[in-house]
């Protein structure tokens, strides 16, 4: 297991899905990042909620990988991932 204490959580906000296969698209560009660890992406809420190791990426890097699948990454919310309870 790599070092948890520098996971970081982010929720993307996406514009432009439409369907599940917008969702598999947006999944595989963010999952092609290093350091991604979990992606779990939802059409019907516009989002995409990110675990990655912030030595390895960035939320810009995220966001890029978003836009370059064709969807536009309009913002996002970031937390330090939880691991009182590990």
């Amino acid at each position: 297991m790599g070092d948890v204490l520098n996971d970081q959580l982010v929720l993307i906000h996406i514009q432009g899905m439409h369907c599940h296969k917008c969702e598999s698209a947006i999944q595989q560009a963010l999952t092609s990042n290093d350091g991604v660890h979990e992606v779990e992406v939802d059409f019907a809420s516009g989002q995409a909620s990110v675990l990655f190791d912030r030595d390895r990426t960035s939320i810009k890097r995220l966001m890029d990988a978003v836009d370059a699948v064709g969807y536009r990454a309009t913002g996002f919310t970031q937390n330090k991932a939880d691991t009182a309870n590990l």
